[in-house]
């Protein structure tokens, strides 16, 4: 009796994963309304321009980003020390004291 009812769990378990591999339906573009495209004008031209960033105040690696390894590149240390959630650290000695 013991083995049937362990193939019983086997064959409901193995039911169980294969409904659980099935694929999520997919949407119908269809379904969507149409959107009328809007031709282009020549006043607004289609240039990108990227953000220029701020100059650096130390030197620079060979691609532009700052190099952290100089003082004047690397960012103030935090007042607080905080976990991301928002709470203190304890492990640091201004947090310990309440």
């Amino acid at each position: 009796m013991k083995k049937y009812l362990l193939i019983a769990g086997f064959l409901l378990s193995f039911a169980g994963f294969s409904f659980a591999q099935t694929a999520p339906a997919k949407k119908d573009k269809a379904a969507k309304p149409a959107t009328t495209a809007q031709p282009a004008t020549a006043a607004s031209p289609a240039t990108t321009t990227k953000p220029t960033p701020a100059p650096a105040a130390g030197p620079l690696k060979k691609d532009g980003t700052p190099d952290k390894r100089y003082k004047a590149n690397k960012q103030p240390e935090p007042t607080q020390h905080l976990k991301k959630d928002g709470t203190p650290d304890k492990r640091y000695k201004e947090n310990k004291k309440q």
